[in-house]
């Protein structure tokens, strides 16, 4: 059986907001990678509920919530939004900020 812990689906991060989902191997988000991230992460830190537990990987109640994934098209938020994982893409403020409004409101 494949090992499916780094293949997802991922919606790039064009600038001109097109989505082009691949299925590719992608990595957990690195030390320098988490390092562009530390304003949104300090936000994340501050959402009642959530508990970082690992730097950049956060759980709601006992089960996993966000992480961080990084490959050449970006920076990649990974949020339980239901039952699965969503991807979003994290590159910009603006996408930062609409990603906390969502999880703010879950």
């Amino acid at each position: 059986m494949p090992d499916h812990r780094y293949e997802s689906l991922v919606v790039s991060c064009a600038p001109t907001g097109a989505v082009s989902p691949t299925l590719q191997d992608v990595k957990h988000a690195g030390a320098a990678a988490l390092d562009r991230l530390e304003p949104f992460l300090a936000e994340l830190r501050r959402i009642p509920g959530l508990v970082e537990r690992k730097r950049g990987v956060f759980y709601r109640r006992s089960a996993a919530f966000l992480h961080f994934h990084e490959d050449p098209s970006g920076l990649y938020a990974d949020v339980r939004v239901s039952e699965d994982f969503d991807r979003f893409c994290v590159e910009s403020e603006e996408e930062r900020i609409s990603l906390l409004a969502r999880i703010r409101s879950l």
